[in-house]
């Protein structure tokens, strides 16, 4: 299916992908420095966005959502497997593509699904909220105080937020078709083991994350191969808090999978 995106840069590719309810804007404060490096495709996911929904017999399940990205970025005739980051759900999605085969490499940041058990229902007071006054919105932002309250749970620093990308978060929020079931599959089910992921994975842990998990998870938890770190002064979307950290971690955590490409094409150029 066709995806909403936006590409920069050139090199080995490297696939953005938002969290539940975002667009691509969130990946705005870090898009030139990834493509100073890489072949970047930022997308709204199915149901998010510009994009559209899957189709009605197709759930928004996080693997779902993933076999939809690899079958677009499969589209774009890319030189080679892309590496894969993501926010929230984008992250898990990035996990499912890591284990269907489409990533080289992938870079979890504040991932969702890593519950001990499934959440149980909760009702989708904020977007519902976020819906109605929609076509208010660019009105709203406008007011500081109203635009740092509607930012504060996701990120840790909302006057780094310029007044367009706050815009248009809040608007894609709100108009976001797939939010509903998406939110509904997320809370119902967990990422579980994670021993047939077989590329690198680096998962990243917000400090201020007030969403989901704001250190890395105990010893014995995850499979010895996956790296963990945490994003200081950063919340659940880190890339307005910090851009030159989030994409250093993105650029280190995706490099296995430029190595594997370029020995893969007989070259030995990283791309760094």
């Amino acid at each position: 299916m066709k995806l909403n995106h936006v590409r920069r840069g050139s090199g080995e590719p490297l696939l953005l992908i938002h969290s539940l309810g975002g667009t691509l804007s969130q990946w705005n404060p870090v898009m030139e420095l990834l493509a100073a490096h890489r072949d970047v495709i930022a997308i709204d996911m199915p149901g998010f966005g510009r994009s559209p929904l899957l189709p009605n017999e197709v759930e928004p399940t996080a693997r779902n959502l993933a076999s939809a990205v690899i079958e677009f970025s499969e589209s774009l005739g890319l030189r080679s497997r892309p590496g894969v980051a993501g926010i929230s759900l984008g992250s898990w999605v990035a996990i499912e593509c890591g284990r269907l085969g489409g990533a080289s490499a992938v870079v979890a940041l504040s991932p969702a699904g890593f519950w001990r058990s499934p959440l149980g229902a909760r009702p989708n007071t904020a977007h519902d909220l976020a819906k109605r006054i929609r076509p208010l919105v660019p009105l709203l932002m406008r007011n500081e105080e109203l635009r740092h309250r509607a930012l504060a749970t996701n990120v840790h620093n909302p006057e780094r937020v310029p007044l367009q990308d706050a815009i248009d978060l809040i608007q894609g929020y709100g108009g976001a078709e797939g939010y509903v079931e998406a939110n509904r599959l997320m809370r119902t089910n967990t990422i579980g083991d994670l021993t047939d992921l077989d590329v690198p994975l680096l998962i990243a842990w917000a400090e201020f994350d007030r969403l989901v998990r704001n250190r890395p998870l105990p010893p014995g938890l995850l499979p010895p191969g996956v790296r963990q770190t945490v994003l200081p002064g950063c919340g659940h979307v880190p890339t307005w808090d910090d851009p030159e950290l989030v994409a250093s971690v993105i650029l280190e955590g995706t490099s296995a999978g430029v190595a594997s490409a370029a020995a893969a094409a007989g070259t030995g150029d990283t791309g760094e």
